[in-house]
């Protein structure tokens, strides 16, 4: 199936944010929407490991409030005085909420008292100590999360437990929600033209009108479609960093290629996370539909716990073993995150992956090409479709704010919140996005 033509037009540009098909499609939506204010929205980081008390860096147990996770590194670093590259984290954290995640800063010979406090109106240091090793992303557990959504009557509580209990069950279909693909919801596209290397479309994609969100810095956009650089940069929003440093670029007459190719390696794994992301999500569907989301058949590459992959036949499908390891949730199909490093499907299921990927107008050998010319970039690996649900809690309230449904639950790591929260509010075709304002510029 790895057959599609170089710069083929993509027959399939949606990320497949909404679900094709609801699991808990039986149970009515209880409506509603969620981030109204950053206290309606939660997030604990669950540890992998704690730190040793001794080691060259510094980690923090830090929340912050309506902030980025890269906002935030850049703030860190100014204030130990060290590059952006000397500060890690585990895990993004949404930008619309209040999260306590864990961060590191390599910072050799000194300690946190070495340091004046850190302080700033949008971020709170809970706790400081030192650690052997650098933070990197993926070392955590996963995260808590404890979310109210506004505009429902309490009472809907019934039909949202019904829908918690349904997926602590089954599992949760490990979807990457609207945050991974950006504001105009275009993320994945722009990844596609950088792995093509078709860097003019990347910046039309980037900086130019968007069909589907005209209101979106609507002057800034028209004057780059008429080459008037000035007058984009104008009305360019500050936080919109990448935008800002591409349109000076511009002014300063670089070309499409030296633009593209001189995105610092963070935000370029980021388009090309989101490309993979949109490919996953496709496939991801395509097993919801034909039922085979959370239990293996043949030709699957299972995943445990652990993400390590075997693979199936016809003979290990049909095991007992198999089936009742699968039913306990200790092994379940995965999904392609495709680059030169994933390891095939086989037969029927890779031949699915591999239509998802020529929808997008695209093949693996893409993949390879653009690897060849920027090593380690966009290596690939195997997702599972589908996670578990830990320790379900919910209520229905009423606050200075109005009514409430309040759900919290832990997910795996890399995994999304708004996946459980698209099961219970179910929202309408005409109004998909799950918040107030429908502003999803987050991590």
């Amino acid at each position: 199936m790895d057959t599609a033509p170089q710069g083929a037009t993509p027959r399939d540009q949606d990320p497949h944010v909404t679900p094709a098909r609801y699991i808990t499609g039986d149970i009515p939506g209880i409506g509603g929407h969620i981030k109204e204010r950053a206290e309606d929205f939660l997030v604990d980081e669950l540890p992998l490991y704690q730190p040793m008390g001794e080691g060259e860096h510094i980690y923090m147990l830090i929340e912050k409030r309506g902030m980025s996770t890269f906002d935030m590194l850049r703030e860190v670093a100014k204030h130990f005085g060290v590059s952006r590259s000397a500060v890690s984290y585990a895990g993004l954290k949404d930008k619309h909420a209040i999260t306590r995640q864990v961060v590191s800063v390599h910072v050799p010979g000194k300690r946190p008292e070495d340091f004046p406090m850190l302080q700033h109106d949008r971020i709170a240091v809970m706790w400081t100590d030192l650690h052997t090793n650098k933070l990197r992303p993926g070392h955590l557990a996963g995260n808590r999360f404890s979310i109210r959504i506004r505009g429902v009557a309490p009472t809907s509580v019934v039909s949202a437990k019904r829908v918690l209990d349904t997926l602590e069950r089954e599992g949760v279909p490990n979807r990457f929600g609207e945050q991974r693909f950006g504001h105009l919801e275009n993320n994945h596209l722009i990844g596609r033209a950088i792995v093509l290397m078709e860097h003019e479309q990347a910046l039309d994609l980037l900086l130019g009108p968007n069909a589907a969100h005209p209101e979106a810095q609507p002057e800034s956009r028209i004057a780059y479609h008429h080459g008037d650089y000035d007058t984009a940069l104008d009305f360019m929003p500050p936080y919109l960093r990448t935008e800002i440093y591409a349109l000076r670029r511009l002014r300063k007459r670089g070309s499409p290629s030296k633009i593209i190719n001189g995105l610092d390696h963070t935000t370029a794994r980021y388009y090309l996370s989101a490309l993979q992301s949109a490919v996953f999500n496709a496939v991801l569907d395509a097993r919801v539909v034909d039922g085979t989301w959370n239990r293996v058949v043949a030709g699957d590459l299972a995943m445990l716990e652990n993400r390590a992959v075997f693979a199936v036949d016809e003979a290990t499908a049909g095991e007992p073993d198999t089936i009742e390891r699968n039913r306990k949730h200790e092994i379940g199909p995965s999904g392609p995150m495709f680059g030169p490093k994933m390891t095939d499907a086989a037969g029927a299921v890779r031949d699915l992956e591999y239509r998802a990927l020529d929808r997008l107008g695209m093949s693996a050998a893409d993949f390879s090409a653009y690897d060849a010319k920027h090593s380690g970039m966009v290596s690939g690996s195997r997702r599972p479709l589908r996670v578990s649900l830990g320790s379900p809690d919910i209520e229905g309230g009423m606050d200075e704010h109005g009514p409430f449904v309040r759900v919290a639950f832990d997910l795996p790591r890399g995994s999304f919140a708004t996946t459980v929260l698209r099961e219970i509010i179910k929202p309408p075709a005409d109004r998909p996005s799950l918040t107030a304002s429908a502003d999803l510029d987050d991590d």
